[in-house]
């Protein structure tokens, strides 16, 4: 009987990877079209497209995506997705055999970094590389963003509660499923939402190009406006939004803090109720986080005597990196591996916070520490009064004791694992005989394992993955897929429970 039970759940998983393997022809037509457009090859396109029709439909056969998906089938479902969507996506700079990402090790590196939206990068030269495969880059980001997991139900249309379940895991809110009657409806509203934004932020970037910049030109606009509402980070640039017209800079800001803010209540704002966002607590944590550690690091940058920024310049520097870094998007607007050791600091700080739940951020997430800093008050607070009863509540509603017990775990679960891989990066540096500080494999085990994009030192905003080790770079792989999914989904597949209960 549950042999029966696994086997038909395996069938669901493997049907809903190969429906989502088979969609993903859409977005692999869209660089093809820019190589149309160019002229260039279309070979790397297609070879993509071949791939992932002929393993999505070996999938769809074996398979049975219109079973129902119960939690355990979920968790298979949403790694495999992850895991070989990301191998799709690396074909193109495989079959391009163009620059560093041509090798099968860093190709993986930069689409699994593309697709969890972490946005380190292992490029070396950006000249080498065709518009059509730069341009993939954000399309896969973009995807890696909502995209996913939205398609994963939009494609399915009915899957019913396993479609919630898809996105639940992704968004981490009990509220997703309750927009509207059905899953798939749900699927579209959020889809709808995100390339609204999308388009927003492309229209706002290519007027701003023709007012003020005229490399902001509509190939940048729609490659940067796919990676900022995705909080990704990638950019065909090699100097990211730095090289762009401070007033483009500063536009970038807000569409990094919405695409950070969660869709449910950014869906409850535009639909008439925007005091479901305004009076969020999580959301007043999250701002205050920016403000804070924007007010520190411009502080720490005015009283630094190496400093040469004028009074604006500094405050956009300072604004526009701990955004990138807080909301996870990893663009930058300067290279801030040549700031003071303080500044610095604080933007490491801001690699352990994250936006919102339910919204494109990676990272540990605001609404946890809101949570854990609110439980350890209460923990004071009993201490000195052990008969009192006190919940915790975030905006108004208690939260129960088996979710900050959850959070609890959580933190210290993503505390040692960014422990360990800090571990790792610096014993494999010595062994590769390569100069890497630990301060700088902290910023490395960090940034990949939170998804955030670049660190410090070598793998700085302007620098390259490709320095360090092949064996790093693969626990690298492993630790992004790992951390984009929130570890768990990852993990419970190599306990026993999960294959005989």
């Amino acid at each position: 009987m549950a042999g029966a039970r696994i086997r038909v759940g395996w069938q669901a998983s493997v049907g809903l990877v190969g429906d989502v393997l088979t969609a993903l022809v859409v977005p692999l037509s869209f660089p093809l079209l820019v190589a149309l457009y160019y002229g260039e090859s279309l070979f790397p396109f297609l070879a993509a497209i071949a791939v992932t029709l002929a393993v999505g439909t070996l999938f769809r056969r074996l398979g049975d995506s219109e079973v129902n998906l119960g939690p355990r089938e979920a968790f298979l479902a949403v790694a495999l997705i992850w895991l070989l969507v990301a191998a799709v996506g690396a074909v193109p700079f495989v079959v391009a055999g163009v620059g560093t990402i041509a090798h099968p090790v860093n190709a993986m590196f930069e689409a699994m970094s593309g697709l969890t939206t972490t946005g380190a990068t292992v490029l070396r030269d950006f000249s080498v590389h065709s518009r059509s495969v730069l341009m993939w880059r954000q399309v896969i980001q973009w995807l890696g963003g909502l995209g996913i997991l939205i398609l994963a139900t939009a494609v399915l249309s009915e899957i019913g509660v396993g479609g919630a379940q898809l996105m639940e895991t992704e968004s981490q809110t009990q509220d997703v499923n309750k927009l509207t009657p059905k899953i798939s409806e749900t699927a579209r509203l959020i889809w709808g939402l995100y390339l609204g934004l999308t388009v927003l932020a492309t229209a706002t970037y290519f007027v701003l190009g023709l007012a003020f910049d005229p490399r902001m030109d509509l190939y940048n606009a729609i490659a940067h406006a796919f990676t900022s509402v995705a909080t990704a980070g990638f950019s065909p640039e090699p100097l990211s939004v730095g090289a762009f017209h401070p007033v483009v800079q500063w536009a970038v800001v807000p569409f990094m803090v919405v695409g950070s803010t969660s869709f449910v209540l950014l869906y409850f704002f535009i639909n008439g109720e925007p005091m479901r966002l305004l009076r969020n607590e999580e959301f007043h944590f999250y701002l205050g986080v920016l403000g804070v550690f924007s007010s520190i690091v411009a502080i720490t940058l005015f009283l630094d005597p190496a400093t040469t920024f004028g009074t604006e310049a500094t405050l956009r520097h300072a604004v526009f990196n701990v955004a990138s870094i807080v909301t996870t998007t990893g663009y930058a607007s300067t290279d801030y591996v040549l700031w003071a050791p303080a500044a610095k600091h604080m933007l490491f700080a801001c690699m352990f916070v994250g936006g919102m739940v339910g919204s494109t951020t990676c990272s540990i997430k605001s609404l946890r520490w809101l949570v854990a800093l609110k439980a350890f008050r209460r923990n004071l607070y009993t201490t000195i009064h052990p008969d009192a009863v006190r919940p915790v509540r975030v905006t108004g509603k208690p939260v129960e004791e088996n979710a900050i017990r959850d959070i609890y775990a959580y933190l210290l679960l993503s505390i040692v694992i960014f422990f360990l891989l800090t571990v790792v990066i610096v014993v494999d540096a010595e062994r590769a005989d390569l100069r890497v500080s630990e301060f700088e494999a902290m910023g490395a085990a960090a940034t990949t394992f939170l998804n955030i994009g670049p660190a410090f030192g070598e793998a700085g905003p302007y620098g390259t993955f490709a320095s360090f080790s092949m064996t790093t770079r693969g626990v690298m792989i492993v630790l992004m897929w790992i951390g984009r999914i929130e570890i768990i989904p990852v993990l419970v597949l190599f306990t026993r429970a999960f294959w005989t209960s």
